[in-house]
């Protein structure tokens, strides 16, 4: 048997219940690679990283024998998007595949953390650091997937394209820009999004399901604004600006949107359910059965990993106020960011919130241009595919569509035309999602396991 690369061993040491296969050594060490790599970059809006990722994968992609011709760099104002286009023979006449990610990721303040955020670390159960799921790990395994395709001779029957945006956790302009205005990805038949989706794992590391993002909620955030002439703090008015944006968030705290489902939701909780069992499986079973059942839909909504497929949602998450310490506020501002419910519009729901504010002083400015997107149906021979590399992992497991609370990239192209759905390579247990939040972490087993995924479709759908 060949020796193995001495840090392949050790891993195999220590994670033999899945050890990598020796053909796929140099695959698995590419991969991990790219991984530390690009974790070791802050690639946060305003740092200046994302160019420096793009330009490092670059060079990866350039070794793996892409040309200068396959990879596009786009600058955006401190941003950068990148399309590498792997070439096809065309033999299938079909048009190309998109495979999406980002590059950048939020925030991480290295002192709120138990590790540094910017440095791949682990244990003997997790790798850790900003973006280890949210979305290096769709741009690791995409890129090391392309590089090991490109290396191994394929040759595709169609054009494939990795589309790496790079602002999607903020003002999503490179996304905006890749969905729109280029026109070598405007013809593709559809999109696969590295970036939501994924298998779920129980307490005992059993596979429940498969989810595949079909749709997503529209983003919408308001800014509420109370203004006031104002004055000196020792000589108090009754009218006061931050009082009266604290009474208008305070009625928004207290007020839930209908319930609404759509076939695609119901479908979800009821498989969902059965899959789960307990008091709260059945209360998704209930629900899928009737949503206008009350006692299912509070129960759904006491679980922040649900509340969202059940209904539009409102929630402050921003405030400023006044000016100085002894001074009566002139004004005070809140963000309320709502995740829209497909089929509701974004002036329904502001108009609804004026009427629960109840306060005509009250200022709404709607931020941005919210975009609505469709929801992408589900095709066979994508599921196809999709089963094959679920089912190599976890037989019996089954594929779910849903719909996401968050937003992704993909909304812009399946608004754009352009069907998507989201299928990472990771199955892990839901309590350990930590994406956005302190110690993010993925399980190394999703890692290793994960590494034949998107090999496995793309030869399915584009061979």
């Amino acid at each position: 048997m060949p020796k193995l690369p001495a840090l392949l061993c050790a891993l195999v040491t220590s994670f033999s219940a899945y050890a990598v296969d020796v053909s796929k050594s140099e695959h698995a060490k590419k991969s991990l690679d790219i991984y530390r790599t690009i974790i070791g970059m802050p690639t946060v809006g305003g740092r200046n990283q994302v160019p420096v990722m793009a330009n490092y994968l670059s060079a990866e992609f350039t070794a793996a024998g892409f040309t200068a011709d396959d990879i596009t760099i786009t600058e955006l104002d401190d941003t950068v998007s990148m399309v590498v286009r792997y070439k096809g023979d065309g033999s299938s006449g079909k048009k190309p595949i998109l495979l999406l990610a980002h590059m950048d990721v939020v925030e991480a303040l290295p002192e709120d953390w138990e590790r540094p955020p910017f440095e791949l670390t682990q244990d003997d159960t997790f790798f850790y650091g900003r973006g280890t799921v949210d979305n290096k790990l769709g741009v690791t395994m995409l890129s090391s997937t392309f590089i090991r395709l490109k290396k191994e001779g394929f040759v595709p029957n169609r054009d494939l394209f990795l589309v790496f945006t790079g602002d999607e956790e903020t003002t999503m302009g490179t996304t905006k820009m890749l969905a729109y205005k280029t026109p070598m990805l405007a013809n593709a038949e559809f999109a696969l999004n590295s970036d939501a989706g994924g298998g779920a794992l129980d307490n005992n590391g059993k596979a429940i399901s498969y989810r595949v993002q079909a749709a997503e909620k529209t983003y919408a955030t308001f800014e509420l604004t109370t203004i006031n002439p104002g004055g000196h703090s020792s000589r108090p008015r009754s009218d006061n600006a931050i009082y009266e944006l604290m009474a208008a968030l305070q009625n928004i705290e207290q007020f839930q949107f209908p319930v609404r489902s759509s076939t695609m939701t119901r479908d979800f909780f009821r498989v969902s359910g059965e899959q789960i069992g307990g008091e709260l499986g059945q209360a998704m079973i209930d629900f899928a059965n009737d949503p206008d059942n009350q006692a299912a839909a509070d129960r759904l909504a006491s679980e922040p990993s649900y509340v969202g497929s059940t209904r539009t949602t409102c929630i402050a998450t921003m405030l400023r106020g006044g000016h100085a310490e002894n001074a009566l506020p002139q004004s005070a501002t809140a963000t309320v960011n709502c995740r829209i419910f497909p089929g509701v519009s974004v002036e329904s729901v502001k108009a609804k919130l004026q009427e629960v504010v109840a306060n005509d002083k009250v200022e709404f400015v709607t931020l941005d241009e919210p975009v609505a997107s469709p929801i992408s149906e589900l095709r066979d021979d994508v599921m196809a595919a999709l089963g094959k590399a679920v089912h190599s992992r976890y037989p019996d497991v089954p594929l779910i569509a849903y719909m996401e609370s968050g937003g992704t990239d993909g909304l812009h192209f399946r608004a754009a035309g352009i069907p998507t759905w989201a299928m990472s390579s990771a199955f892990m247990n839901p309590n350990d999602m930590y994406a956005h939040g302190l110690n993010e972490r993925l399980p190394i087993k999703a890692f290793y396991d994960g590494l034949d995924h998107w090999s496995i479709i793309l030869r399915e759908l584009a061979n």
